[in-house]
């Protein structure tokens, strides 16, 4: 029996039970599918975190206020109940002293409501420097981020982001009019043209003023971070241990902040999510081993059916290795044609989510579809080796006569 005769007859035979093909079929691309989706769905949140990440800039360190301590007992200002310092804007200031440090913007985070002309709408506030444009590496559409304002000098000035400006002075000039934030007035000196969000806020609908000018206007001393870019990646570990001795010294001898380099957290954040994906993968896979198991149940079933084939078939010369390469090649082709389906459906759906939801990269990895369909068309072969051997081992006078 030539190769070509193989396909033939197993070709035929799918098509001779169109609903037990469908059945088979639908079994495995549902599993390939699951795999297709939920990695997707991995990668997609893999990509979201690291790109919020990524929109931070390059070379920075990110200081955090409190001792994020990975020992079980804490000491005796932990039992006291005290509180670690704040993070301020003189801790800010004191790092000027570090010649590899290019830029630094403290952050404050807040919300508070904002008025011109009668409207007035709550927005989120964040207080910072001129430095956190270019750390954030936005852009504007108008006007000038924060002019003249410096760790030291903070002028009722502000900047707002698009949505802000259409909701409270519509169709009127935004630049070089007094807005009022809470308590205090500020008057407006740029647009900002970027979209998507900074530090989990849309940047659309934020309000950025001068760091000290938020902190009083909030009545909070306290920074929510420090943002301090390096010239360079091999001055980072030297610029980290001198952020922690110059805090350190400030806050009588205490280490109460918590100094990380963003290239790790970025890199901490592609393990995690790489486990993730692979978790997720290894329990889709799963599915592909049900419809493996319906494939070969359904096949033992399929041999008593064709009990007179697999007798006609030896008894004009077909020999037992034929019989079970013929059994096997449809469990195969089963199982490979539920793969190349369910990729499609997968691939299909992924395209169909990336249209509803843009913001989110829902593209499946490429060793997901190759693992997928690899896996498919082995658990055909090792679960089409027991119908296989079955129908090999009949004996085509029985086979023909149609006794069980």
């Amino acid at each position: 029996m030539k190769f070509s005769d193989l396909l033939f007859l197993a070709f035929s035979s799918l098509i001779r039970y169109p609903l037990r093909t469908m059945m088979l079929l639908i079994a495995t691309s549902i599993g390939v599918m699951a795999v297709i989706l939920l990695t997707a769905v991995g990668e997609g949140a893999r990509d979201y975190i690291t790109s919020e990440f990524r929109d931070l800039g390059t070379n920075l360190i990110i200081v955090i206020p409190g001792k994020h301590e990975t020992s079980g007992g804490g000491g005796p200002a932990d039992f006291a109940g005290l509180a670690p310092r704040d993070l301020t804007v003189e801790d800010a200031i004191s790092l000027r002293q570090i010649d590899t440090i290019k830029a630094i913007a403290p952050i404050v985070l807040g919300e508070m409501p904002a008025s011109f002309g009668g409207f007035e709408r709550d927005v989120p506030v964040i207080g910072t420097t001129p430095e956190f444009l270019r750390v954030r590496r936005w852009e504007m559409r108008e006007g000038d981020f924060l002019p003249g304002v410096t760790l030291d000098r903070s002028p009722p000035v502000c900047a707002i982001g698009k949505e802000v400006e259409k909701e409270l002075f519509g169709t009127s000039r935004a630049i070089g009019q007094w807005l009022r934030v809470g308590d205090r007035r500020c008057r407006v000196t740029g647009i900002i043209d970027s979209d998507g969000r900074a530090i989990g806020i849309d940047v659309q609908k934020i309000v950025v003023m001068p760091v000290s000018l938020v902190t009083a206007l909030f009545n909070r001393p306290s920074l929510f971070r420090i943002i301090a870019e390096a010239e360079s990646r091999i001055y980072m570990d030297q610029i980290k241990k001198d952020i922690i001795r110059i805090i350190k010294k400030r806050h009588q001898g205490k280490e109460d902040i918590t100094v990380v380099r963003q290239d790790t957290v970025m890199a901490s954040f592609d393990n995690i999510f790489n486990v993730l994906t692979m978790a997720l993968a290894s329990i889709a896979s799963i599915s592909l081993f049900v419809a493996g198991i319906l494939i070969m149940n359904v096949m033992l079933v399929a041999v008593s059916q064709r009990q007179s084939e697999i007798g006609l078939l030896k008894a004009i010369g077909a020999k037992n290795r034929q019989i079970s390469n013929l059994f096997l090649t449809e469990a195969i082709l089963l199982s490979g044609s539920g793969a190349i389906l369910g990729l499609i459906l997968g691939h299909s759906i992924t395209l169909s989510l990336k249209t509803i939801f843009p913001t989110y990269n829902f593209l499946p990895p490429t060793w997901a579809s190759v693992v997928s369909l690899f896996v498919a068309l082995i658990c055909g072969a090792l679960f089409g080796l027991i119908p296989a051997r079955r129908a090999a081992k009949l004996d085509p006078v029985i086979a023909l006569s149609g006794e069980k």
